[in-house]
């Protein structure tokens, strides 16, 4: 469930608000053990969603690093690779 949750920090452009609220699902999902709430929890759940995106949003706003930026497609490159390596081609 947790395998669409990447790395935002430090990439060139930085991560977009549909990649941070991804990223809040998912953990969300996660933590409460469901991918669809019940009617009686989907208020909390969104809820939930909606300030772990805030904060993820000040989050990375405020980390600084002296590494370059990363490359989106040179990263996502490296990550299929590993897959083909891990799962066969």
């Amino acid at each position: 469930m947790c395998r669409n949750i990447r790395t935002l920090h430090n990439f060139d452009p930085p991560a977009t608000s549909d990649e941070v609220n991804a990223a809040a699902l998912q953990f969300v999902r996660k933590v409460s053990g469901s991918s669809k709430p019940s009617a009686a929890n989907q208020e909390a759940f969104d809820r939930a969603v909606h300030e772990i995106a805030h904060v993820t949003q000040h989050l990375l706003a405020e980390l600084v690093t002296s590494a370059p930026p990363k490359n989106r497609e040179v990263e996502a490159e490296k990550a299929r690779a590993r897959a083909a390596l891990r799962y066969g081609a």
